[in-house]
């Protein structure tokens, strides 16, 4: 199959697999839009949101219409890295035997990330960036495709251990899901309230997201495209030339070369679902907020004038 025959495709199904996921996510189309478009370029996502926004039944949703394996790990401050990369055991023959814990699995949600301490956010690190664990000396290659999408409540602080920069710069997006509009909330009300279950399809399959991937990777973009994403990070950062004056003010740290990288494979992935050969730099603006915002550092000028990160990106397109 060409790669023209293969972008056509891939149109026409995630036409389906958005209408699938709309069954049961209502609203909360740009969330679910990156969300899907992090997995076919093989990154991670951050859902950020206030409770009862739908995020762990978005991740569930969306693992169910992908037709891939889900586990659900509850980050909480017991919890220890054995606990998600699994341990070893003495069976009854006398003999070690690793026991697979629940990072074994094609899409991890790890729920309130922020509620674990360091050591046990850093287990994920060896398997979101090597798509492997090792435990014991012994090392395990994880089934692929492999996703960790993560969610964290931006309102509670208290008994929370924030992510560090290094973790945040391996997720790909960090998605805001916003509440609701008033006919949404109506709509998912009237769903969520009646005997009615709705019962998904599953339109992928884990070697078709994998194609996907590959297929991604293939799509050509031009050099004034590259030239404009990169220009477009190397203005985040307040000691270079190309910084802008009010990134200079608001702005402690930039975004490093991870986000360059991952606005390309973003546009490229954005320019397939949309029908698009090849990404322009529309395609790049149009991924450029949930790329960058977690990896760009307010300083506290920022804070005190209450000025958002979405609202400082936008000032450098």
């Amino acid at each position: 199959m060409s790669e023209v025959t293969a972008v056509n495709n891939l149109v026409k199904k995630y036409k389906k697999l958005q209408q699938e996921i709309g069954k049961v996510i209502i609203g909360q189309r740009e969330a679910v839009d990156f969300t899907l478009l992090s997995i076919f370029c093989g990154g991670h996502s951050l859902l950020i949101g206030v409770p009862g926004l739908a995020k762990t039944l978005l991740v569930n949703t969306i693992s169910e219409a992908l037709g891939l394996n889900f586990k659900r790990i509850q980050f909480t401050p017991d919890l220890m890295p054995s606990d998600i990369l699994g341990s070893e055991i003495l069976d009854e023959t006398r003999q070690f035997k690793f026991i697979k814990g629940p990072i074994f699995s094609n899409i991890i949600l790890a729920d309130e990330i922020n509620r674990t301490p360091p050591k046990t956010q850093a287990a994920l690190l060896e398997a979101m960036q090597e798509r492997s664990v090792t435990v014991a000396g012994h090392h395990y290659k994880l089934d692929l495709p492999f996703f960790v999408l993560a969610t964290q409540n931006p309102i509670e602080q208290e008994g929370t251990y924030p992510l560090p920069e290094a973790q945040l710069d391996r997720f790909m997006f960090s998605i805001n899901l916003e509440y609701p509009t008033f006919e949404e909330e109506v709509e998912v009300v009237k769903n969520t309230t009646s005997a009615v279950k709705q019962n998904l399809n599953s339109f992928f399959s884990a070697n078709e997201i994998i194609e996907i991937q590959d297929l991604i990777r293939k799509i050509p973009v031009t050099d004034n495209v590259i030239e404009y994403a990169v220009g477009l990070v190397g203005k985040t950062r307040p000691k270079s030339e190309l910084a802008t004056d009010s990134i200079k003010k608001y702005i402690d740290w930039g975004a490093g070369p991870r986000a360059s990288q991952n606005l390309i494979l973003a546009a490229k992935a954005h320019a397939a679902v949309n029908g698009k050969y090849s990404p322009d730099i529309e395609d790049v603006k149009a991924v450029a907020i949930p790329i960058l915002s977690h990896r760009i550092v307010k300083n506290y000028k920022a804070e005190a004038e209450g000025i958002t990160i979405s609202e400082i990106i936008r000032s450098l397109f």
